[in-house]
């Protein structure tokens, strides 16, 4: 199932990603930091949700309250509320 995120609070505009038996696939970032962003979803490519979602929970972006990892984790998790 493929979803779509407006981040909060950090350079990225939009994430889109698709979750498959509870996996992460297919993760890309509108904006933000371009390398960074792009290794993110190389390094969560079929992980668990669950999994991401604790990893990347709570992490910051410098002053931010939050930063591009922390804003998939808040889209992965609503993502599986509607599964």
């Amino acid at each position: 199932m493929n979803f779509e995120y407006r981040p909060k609070g950090v350079c990225s505009s939009r994430i889109t990603f698709a979750i498959e038996d509870g996996k992460v696939h297919d993760v890309v970032f509108t904006g933000g930091c371009n390398g960074n962003t792009k290794g993110l979803g190389a390094l969560i490519e079929g992980m668990d949700a669950k999994e991401a979602i604790s990893r990347m929970q709570g992490i910051h972006c410098g002053m931010k309250p939050t930063s591009c990892p922390d804003q998939l984790s808040k889209a992965l998790d609503e993502a599986l509320k509607q599964i």
